[in-house]
């Protein structure tokens, strides 16, 4: 009797260590555009399984940017989804995947990725230790900042004045993470 209540006690202490954990951490599959990431599986490997990134997708391997992102990394890639790129004037997208503006597009694709895994602990912490305000350099030169919008709520700010929300945190690859955003940021000119 004694063994089956220190059994039904330890059963109870598991389930109660389970609820307590927290939902995810590094290393935790996540589900982008309905297919899961692996993290044992590098930034393009994944990317070309999410049905909201195409777009990102076709930009990348037509900038010439899939070795460099299958590379050892660690990267942080702020991801548009699809529907960011439709926010952007008609015809943009197909004025970009031109192969005479690839320059252009290496650029602004290069602006949304920053060298280091930054996942959204270490981004709260960097905008805490700046005041409120963490600038990033991204792999193009230029520059990005992330803000807290809310308790819990990262925004991204452009060099341009525009935000990005991430409504997908901490998607772990085995070269990095990828942080989902609502929209393309825009470097200066």
């Amino acid at each position: 009797m004694k063994r089956l209540i220190s059994i039904a006690i330890l059963t109870m202490a598991v389930c109660v260590a389970a609820l307590a954990a927290p939902a995810r951490h590094d290393g935790d599959t996540v589900n982008v555009g309905g297919s899961p990431m692996l993290p044992t599986q590098n930034i393009i490997e994944n990317a070309v399984n999410s049905k909201d990134h195409t777009i990102l997708v076709a930009a990348v391997k037509a900038a010439g940017l899939v070795d460099a992102l299958s590379g050892k990394g660690p990267f942080t890639v702020f991801a548009p989804e699809d529907s960011a790129f439709k926010l952007l004037p008609d015809g943009t997208v197909d004025n970009l995947l031109k192969p005479e503006n690839k320059e252009m597009l290496v650029k602004i694709l290069t602006y949304h990725v920053v060298a280091g895994r930054l996942d959204s602990k270490t981004l709260r912490h960097l905008i805490r230790a700046g005041g409120g305000k963490a600038e990033l350099t991204t792999l193009s030169g230029g520059k990005l900042w992330a803000m807290m919008n809310g308790p819990t709520n990262i925004v991204i700010l452009d060099e341009k004045g525009d935000t990005a929300n991430i409504p997908t945190y901490d998607v772990y690859q085995s070269n990095g993470v990828i942080q989902v955003i609502d929209r393309v940021l825009m470097p200066n000119d």
